[in-house]
Formats: C-alpha cells, sequence, structure tokens
C-alpha cells in the first residue's frame, strides 16, 4: 500500500472487526483474494446503499462475502439483499460470515448462475451489483434490462454499479483475440454509454466501478 492508499484508508471510516476478520481470512484462503471488495470500496456500498434506500438489492457475485455484507449493513431493518455465487465451494465461507453478522438476516445466498436465478426472485430491484463473471456482464444486463424478450428486473431509478470496470487498465490496450474478459468489459461499457435508457459515471477507485441509473 503506498503512502496515498494509506492516507485513503486511515481516513475512512474503519471497518468493523467482523470484516476485519473476513478480510484476513479470505488472504488467506482464497487464491485470488484480490477479487474481495475491501474496506474503502466496502464503505462506499454502504454509504450508496444509505443513500439510495433500496428495499431490494441484487448482487451478481458473491466471493465471501465482504461487498454483501457490507451493503447489508446500510439497508434499513425490512429490506433484502440476494447475493448470487456461482462456486458452491464458496457458500460455507460467506454464509458461516452472514450467521455471525447482526445485519445477516437481511441476506439470502443463492449458488449457481445468475442468469438462471435472478429472473426466478420475483422483484424488480432498487440497486445491483455486478461483479460475477466477467464474460457474462453484457448479459446479465441484458437479462436485468429485460431485453431479449425477459421480465425486465429493474425500474426508472434503480442504481446499477459494476464493479472491475476498467480491468487493470487493459479496457484501454490493445485486446488480444483470445481474451474474454476484456472483450466483455468493453463491449458492457460500450453498452451502457450509447444506452439511451440509462445515464453513467465511472469512478477509478481501485479496480473501477460504473455506476449506472436507469431513466
Amino acid at each position: 500500500m503506498d503512502a496515498l492508499e494509506r492516507y485513503i484508508h486511515d481516513h475512512t471510516e474503519p471497518e468493523e472487526e467482523l470484516l476485519r476478520e473476513l478480510d484476513r481470512e479470505t488472504h488467506q484462503r482464497m487464491i485470488a483474494p484480490r477479487m474481495l471488495s475491501g474496506h474503502v470500496q466496502g464503505r462506499l456500498l454502504e454509504m450508496i446503499v444509505r443513500m439510495v434506500r433500496p428495499q431490494r438489492v441484487l448482487e451478481i457475485g458473491t466471493f465471501t462475502g465482504y461487498s454483501a455484507l457490507s451493503m447489508a449493513a446500510g439497508l434499513e431493518a425490512d429490506a433484502r439483499l440476494d447475493t448470487v455465487e456461482a462456486d458452491d465451494e464458496l457458500e460455507e465461507m460467506a454464509q458461516s460470515y452472514f450467521d455471525r453478522s447482526p445485519h445477516g438476516a437481511k441476506i439470502r445466498l443463492h449458488i449457481g448462475s445468475a442468469l438462471e436465478i435472478a429472473p426466478t426472485l420475483g422483484t424488480e430491484f432498487d440497486l445491483a451489483f455486478i461483479d460475477g463473471d466477467k464474460r457474462e456482464y453484457p448479459d446479465y444486463y441484458r437479462m436485468l434490462m429485460g431485453d431479449g424478450g425477459g421480465k425486465t428486473l429493474v425500474h426508472s431509478g434503480t442504481i446499477l454499479i459494476a464493479d472491475n470496470i476498467l480491468w487493470s487498465g487493459k479496457v484501454a490496450e490493445p485486446i488480444a483475440r483470445n481474451d474474454r474478459h476484456t472483450q466483455a468489459l468493453v463491449e458492457f461499457n460500450r453498452m451502457i454509454v450509447e444506452d439511451p435508457r440509462v445515464e453513467n459515471v465511472i469512478v477509478p477507485i481501485r479496480d473501477g466501478l460504473n455506476l449506472i441509473r436507469v431513466k
């Protein structure tokens, strides 16, 4: 962590002890711990939730549960967050932290494909955090917006937050023919900026967040 990152970290409200423990365990046990949202981004997600005050939140990509717990901390008592994780090997760890959190009762964990599960949840979402398989980002967007004949899962005023949108800067560089992750992220960003149904801004925090509002 360089001096500026340390300054930002030290001047952001401290993370809860349970989240600090989850961060440590994720770095000890996971092959790619950088996938964890972490302290500053977690606080940003919590702050956005507090400002938007959503009743129904969708998260695509749970990983070990840090971002879900961060958002749940900002939710009102009667709100709910549905989080979908494709890797069933992560279920036990994430659920164990949900069970220990005072905010865990607001979270429902689903294991499987978000493209299959989200449309079955029977609701429109006030906020969606997209952090799943980068190759599926365009499909997540089409699903949420109801493109392709499906029922829309959003409404006017819904906030979409897409993580890792800069992909370590690869989106602004020549793309290898076999680099499906970067190709999909470039397509996603293009879809957003060209879609008259939404407005957006890319925020270069960590690996980039695309903040999108449905008009």
